[in-house]
């Protein structure tokens, strides 16, 4: 009888499940994640971590690489660039190299041995401008499209590549002479009324390279031994003398 009253459960037991109360007791995280304020504590938390690591990972993609693994870039001759070396930034064999760009020169060996005996033809220019700068060809006047330097005892001179460049034309036109044009990329060369051409088509020449000899042509045969100087830049036709330096 005493064994099976110790089986029972005891009659504070019954009330105490009798009055909706479990026979185990919640743990704690139950009772956190019962909470309101639990889950959107969490989900702010992770978001913050989530955040700080991608910003620590783009910070350290940015880093500047440092002088020992730095590549030292060159400027090859033919304006390519590559990579010169890789590693030590103070290797002696490493040059780093800055490309100039090269401006327009005179096209003779003295500027002050020629004077421009027909200028170029300004479209805002003044009305002078306009009257000097028209070429006659029998009845018809054209606007000259570059400027055209002769010596004053009229003699011949050599004639020199105002760029650097590929020679792109060498060609013998009865009207303008021998044409020759030398091709810098950006900017192009036109010298016309030339004789005794001392380049050929494809040849590499240097700024002050002698191109030819001044000679005639039959458009400007009043002008005697001189030669007519075109420049482009960009494609785009433009007054030499703006491009070229005070005599």
């Amino acid at each position: 009888m005493n064994e099976q009253n110790k089986n029972q459960p005891s009659h504070e037991d019954s009330l105490k499940t009798n009055s909706g109360e479990t026979s185990h007791k919640p743990s704690s995280w139950n009772r956190l994640f019962r909470k309101r304020w639990v889950f959107p504590a969490v989900y702010t938390a992770a978001a913050a971590i989530i955040l700080t690591l991608v910003w620590v990972y783009q910070d350290a993609g940015h880093k500047p690489l440092s002088t020992d693994t730095a590549a030292v870039v060159t400027d090859d001759v033919s304006g390519g660039v590559q990579k010169a070396a890789q590693g030590d930034a103070k290797d002696p064999n490493a040059l780093e190299v800055t490309a100039t760009a090269e401006s327009l020169a005179w096209p003779v060996a003295d500027p002050a041995s020629v004077e421009i005996v027909k200028p170029y033809y300004d479209e805002k220019g003044t009305e002078q401008n306009h009257i000097e700068a028209m070429v006659q060809s029998g009845d018809t006047f054209t606007p000259n499209t570059g400027i055209d330097l002769a010596r004053q005892d009229n003699k011949t001179f050599d004639v020199k590549a105002a760029v650097s460049g590929e020679v792109t034309r060498v060609e013998d036109v009865p009207t303008l002479g021998t044409v020759i044009e030398v091709d810098q990329g950006n900017l192009k060369t036109v010298y016309q009324s030339l004789g005794d051409a001392k380049v050929k088509q494809g040849d590499q020449v240097k700024q002050g390279d002698t191109l030819a000899s001044a000679g005639r042509n039959e458009v400007e045969k009043d002008l005697g031994n001189h030669v007519h100087f075109e420049v482009y830049q960009d494609s785009k036709l433009v007054n030499p003398s703006d491009l070229l330096p005070q005599k």
